[in-house]
């Protein structure tokens, strides 16, 4: 069946319930996971013609981002240690989160994504999108959405 699942994090409370949900799956499966998270990136018209924004501010910003991912992943990392299952983290930095998402399966050989969904509906999924939907149209391998 699947042999490497993609377990992407934000860090929320649903985003950690589906990890672990995500990690049993693949220690039943037999499987191992790649923990991934997507920092995200400053829009231009932030940092544009007449905003004035310090550098230092820029990279201290940057800097703090990669410790949130880099813990959110080794949160992942901890819990498939702790059921014995083979984890790797892996964190970068994709023009929108759901490329990045589909981009990191690709790149470390996914055959499956495992992901929550923070189970907006009605309007407020349309206004706020969903990187879970977004997956969901554009992955070419499967998708796991735990709710």
């Amino acid at each position: 069946m699947f042999k490497h699942v993609l377990i992407p994090t934000d860090g929320s409370a649903r985003s950690r319930k589906a990890a672990k949900a995500a990690v049993a799956f693949a220690k039943a499966i037999g499987a191992k996971v790649t923990a991934y998270y997507g920092l995200e990136t400053l829009l231009p018209y932030m940092v544009g013609d007449g905003v004035v924004i310090d550098v230092r501010l820029l990279e201290a910003l940057a800097k703090q981002a990669r410790t949130q991912g880099d813990k959110y992943v080794a949160e992942v990392i901890k819990a498939a240690e702790a059921a014995g299952v083979g984890c790797e983290g892996y964190v970068s930095k994709p023009a929108t989160p759901y490329q990045g998402i589909i981009d990191a399966a690709k790149q470390k050989k996914c055959d499956v994504i495992f992901m929550g969904s923070h189970g907006r509906g009605g309007v407020a999924s349309l206004i706020l999108g969903s990187v879970t939907q977004q997956v969901l149209a554009h992955s070419k391998i499967p998708v796991v959405v735990y709710r």
